[in-house]
């Protein structure tokens, strides 16, 4: 039985709150938008908009490497494709 989308952002949640420490955090489950997608094999498609003091000073090639650190655990079965907005407090 496939688990609960609602599930998967809990999962997600934990794991970023517990890596990064945010201070703002959205995660939006858009996996209904790609319905029938070829080669997600179950995984999910999520978007995250995250705020971290972690990320100052960070290049956003490195924000997104802490992101995908943070759920690596969870790809590909459980996270098939990830959308990120990092950001450091402050920025917009």
């Amino acid at each position: 039985m496939p688990e609960p989308e609602a599930d998967r952002v809990a999962m997600i949640r934990q794991r970023l709150e517990r890596a990064l420490s945010p201070e703002q955090l959205e995660i939006i489950d858009d996996s209904r938008q790609h319905a029938g997608h070829a080669g997600s094999g179950g995984g999910g498609h999520f978007s995250v908009w995250i705020v971290s003091e972690k990320f100052r000073d960070q290049p956003v090639i490195q924000r997104h490497r802490m992101v995908y650190l943070a759920v690596n655990d969870m790809m590909p079965e459980k996270i098939h494709a990830l959308s990120i907005k990092a950001l450091a407090p402050g920025e917009t």
